[in-house]
């Protein structure tokens, strides 16, 4: 949850973003630990200062369960061409 935690989270962003990567499913878990990050994101990046498109926040996934984190993954994999490595 600390600077490594973020670094490695807006890596992630950023490689998907630019479609260096094939999209993946990107959660946060705790909405309450995010909330003002992502607040930050949609606000002062997205809307204010435009330095983020508007829908980039929907790279990532809020959720507060591991029901939900089961459910991104498993609409992720149902619409995608990718498969886990089981």
């Amino acid at each position: 949850g600390g600077f490594g935690t973020l670094d490695e989270l807006f890596e992630a962003l950023t490689l998907v973003q630019t479609s260096k990567v094939e999209p993946v499913p990107i959660i946060l878990f705790d909405s309450k630990f995010w909330a003002g990050l992502v607040d930050w994101m949609r606000t002062t990046l997205a809307n204010d200062y435009k330095t983020i498109s508007a829908g980039d926040p929907d790279l990532f996934h809020l959720v507060d369960t591991a029901e939900e984190v089961v459910q991104v993954i498993d609409d992720f994999y149902s619409k995608s061409l990718l498969r886990p490595n089981f």
